[in-house]
């Protein structure tokens, strides 16, 4: 299976991308004297991508096993290196789980299976980075 993506100069340092279902991201930087930004990095984007990959595996797998979340929030953190090209050679996962008397064991296992069989983004980040992944509940 392969995926196709179109990325589109806008002018400046801004690039519209699109993706296999139709939608578009923007993506910039920061320009010396300018605070003006359109999009994401596509560094930060690389962190929101873990997020996504390893949420879209949590949320079904906490449905299945039946435990109910009020809220729920991936913080991620990316060290690059310090000499270019410059990449991430260490990322913290951060999970965050909002809810009353929530199952830990489940949770724990559900954040295990997405971490260590089904993300397909942090196998990826495997190949060159350093893992760590926190879990924290929030019982209210």
């Amino acid at each position: 299976m392969s995926n196709i993506v179109t990325t589109h100069w806008k002018g400046g340092m801004q690039f519209e991308s699109d993706n296999p279902s139709g939608k578009t991201v923007v993506m910039d930087t920061n320009v010396e004297g300018s605070d003006t930004r359109f999009g994401l990095s596509p560094k930060a984007m690389m962190l929101s991508a873990i997020a996504g990959c390893s949420g879209i595996d949590i949320v079904p797998l906490l449905d299945k096993m039946r435990v109910v979340i009020d809220d729920f929030k991936m913080v991620i953190k990316g060290e690059l290196t310090d000499e270019h090209p410059k990449y991430y050679h260490r990322v913290t996962v951060d999970y965050h789980f909002y809810g009353k008397e929530l199952n830990e064991i489940k949770i724990k296992k559900a954040v295990d299976l997405s971490v260590e069989k089904y993300c397909g983004v942090m196998e990826m980040f495997r190949r060159f980075a350093e893992i760590k992944t926190n879990i924290h509940i929030h019982n209210k």
